[in-house]
């Protein structure tokens, strides 16, 4: 039955997306609806038997003048379901002249710097007003006027789109080497804040993403060469942490690291 189509037609009004799993051999919609930022979970007809080995259906939306939406599912990678619904809206412009006490870079897992607090015990989300570039201890450049305490990055790794894009640098802290409030659950820095904020990557004004989140011992940047680049920096997944906004690698068992 994999040739055979589904159509579910929903009037909840205001989904922002739909996602079907499966559970034996039923079909299960969940609806995040944006207007109260809950979850409901409606259990649908079981049309047809679905083999298990499929890992998901994504629909697509179509909504018509009185609100109504309907889903067409189609099958989709889970790569593709990251991108489904992407939140493109323009990033706002930069603000405040570039800094080199507010400048990050990526050159290996050994040599970067981030945007962190430069308060003691201040939140991330504070920060995003005052932060200051810290290098990491091997880190070279002209941001290089404050550095990160040894043992505060535990392990990190780096990763390159092969198109040139982007370059990424993920990986786990250890807040104890540092004065990062423990229960703190994180932020994010890019263009718009702090004023001034910039990766060498791509320059001023290109798209860059960091975020740290200090209870879950974790951090993320992720510097785009273009402006605007909502694709692969986008700046409205400020909330979703790390994983979510940057996948990438947030495990290393050789070393004894996990943070995913």
């Amino acid at each position: 039955m994999l040739g055979s189509s589904l159509v579910v037609t929903l009037s909840f009004g205001h989904l922002a997306w739909s996602a079907a799993f499966l559970s034996s051999d039923c079909l299960f919609q969940r609806i995040l609806n944006t207007t109260r930022n809950d979850y409901i979970s409606q259990d649908l007809e079981c049309a047809f038997s679905i083999p298990e080995f499929m890992s998901g259906i994504l629909g697509s939306r179509q909504m018509d003048p009185f609100g109504s939406e309907t889903y067409v599912p189609t099958l989709v990678t889970r790569d593709d379901a990251s991108q489904v619904d992407l939140d493109t809206r323009p990033t706002p412009s930069p603000t405040g002249q570039p800094s080199p006490s507010l400048t990050v870079h990526i050159t290996d897992e050994k040599d970067f710097a981030l945007i962190l607090p430069d308060k003691t015990s201040e939140l991330i989300s504070d920060a995003e007003a005052d932060g200051t570039a810290f290098c990491s201890p091997a880190g070279a450049g002209e941001a290089c006027g404050r550095r990160m305490n040894e043992g505060f990055i535990t392990a990190a790794a780096v990763n390159r789109a092969e198109d040139g894009s982007w370059i990424q640098i993920t990986g786990c802290l250890d807040v104890s080497k540092s004065g990062l409030a423990p229960s703190d659950d994180g932020g994010q820095f890019d263009v718009r804040f702090p004023n001034g904020a910039q990766c060498t990557f791509g320059g001023y004004g290109a798209s860059f993403i960091e975020q740290v989140e200090p209870s879950v011992n974790r951090f993320c940047l992720r510097c785009c060469s273009s402006e605007n680049d909502q694709i692969n920096c986008n700046s409205h997944r400020d909330r979703s942490g790390c994983p979510v906004a940057i996948p990438g690698q947030y495990s290393f068992p050789s070393l004894g690291v996990d943070c995913s």
